[in-house]
């Protein structure tokens, strides 16, 4: 599977995995905090910042009633009407130059998700480098064709999509000129739990689509993650702020800066223990082989003295000849005076 450069970064099997912190709408609507949110991703080592492009009035409509209202008491956004909960968790598109550009004076990939057309438009104003699709839009065929004709990257989450749903979507990229795509796994449940991640949908999405899968994750902690990474994941998205504490639309499913650090370390830790097959001592090993067990002379022996599990054991270290020698030797007579010690070797019998 080839891999994909998104500005100066590669993803694929041969690259650490593409760690992106999603900033969402944790600014609290503080363009100071932004920048700060921007700045402690950088320094936990994230490889990517992104945001979300869209306005209240792109998202919905100003009702507060029916569906447009969250009734739903388990939810974080209860009691909100969808444009109120639009309004106070988008990112102020005037705000998007500054962020990108400590982006990259950070040296991070600063992108976007763009929910409609005039937020692509607005977004290639910025030559953004690639673009991100949301769970909840990945059935808007159109905006898919949108994003493809930039010919960019893209980074889908599957979120609820049924594989039926997906054929379409990656079909609609393609066709309209995507040759780059990564898929993310995502249960788009805020958060999520472990029990409904079902990792294993990772290869099996690689092999039915012949790209690249990563994890867009809403679980608590790293485990999570880590885990993706073992299963192949190459992208690893996760919801950013500064302290959790701060409060704001996404903040209680959010990673702080030191567990961003965490995920950063111990992803590639995963991702680098993966190797390859491997039997057999490797290099580092070699000099591991002296401490297996071997037979070793166990007492004092004279010359015709027979062996037997008294004066000959199966011990460390590993000089003599392997344990599975024992019992076909037991009852065989040595050649010579041997001291206790001495590990056992063909030579020395008769």
């Amino acid at each position: 599977m080839q891999e994909i450069k998104i500005a100066n970064c590669k993803t694929g099997q041969n690259h650490p995995p593409f760690i992106i912190a999603e900033m969402s709408g944790n600014h609290n609507q503080s363009l100071e905090r932004a920048l700060e949110i921007v700045e402690a991703a950088a320094k936990a080592g994230a490889h990517g910042l992104k945001l979300q492009t869209y306005t209240a009035d792109t998202m919905t409509l100003d009702i507060k009633e029916g569906e447009f209202f969250i009734d739903d008491p388990n939810s974080l956004w209860y009691g909100h009407s969808l444009y109120e909960l639009y309004q106070q968790a988008h990112t102020p598109w005037q705000w998007h130059e500054p962020i990108l550009k400590r982006c990259k004076e950070l040296g991070m990939i600063g992108f976007s998700t763009p929910f409609d057309a005039t937020a692509v438009d607005f977004l290639e104003s910025l030559d953004v480098p690639c673009y991100k699709i949301a769970s909840f839009e990945n059935t808007d065929l159109p905006l898919i064709r949108k994003v493809a004709s930039t010919g960019k990257p893209i980074i889908i989450s599957t979120g609820m999509a049924t594989v039926a749903e997906l054929d379409e979507t990656v079909r609609a990229a393609r066709e309209a000129g995507c040759q780059d795509l990564i898929l993310l796994k995502c249960t788009s449940t805020y958060p999520a739990t472990p029990e409904n991640s079902n990792l294993l949908t990772i290869p099996h999405l690689r092999e039915l689509f012949d790209v690249q899968v990563g994890l867009s994750d809403h679980t608590m902690g790293i485990g999570a993650a880590v885990a993706s990474v073992a299963l192949g994941a190459t992208v690893v998205e996760k919801h950013f702020t500064l302290r959790r504490a701060d409060g704001g639309v996404d903040s209680a499913f959010s990673m702080e800066p030191e567990e961003m650090a965490q995920l950063v370390v111990e992803s590639e830790r995963a991702w680098r223990a993966l190797g390859r097959v491997q039997y057999g001592p490797t290099e580092s090993e070699q000099k591991s082989t002296v401490f297996r067990r071997s037979l070793y002379v166990a007492e004092n022996m004279k010359a015709g003295d027979r062996l037997t599990t008294e004066n000959v054991r199966a011990i460390r270290p590993g000089s003599g000849l392997p344990p599975k020698y024992l019992d076909s030797l037991l009852g065989l007579a040595v050649k010579q005076d041997i001291q206790a010690g001495t590990p056992l070797t063909f030579e020395l019998l008769k």
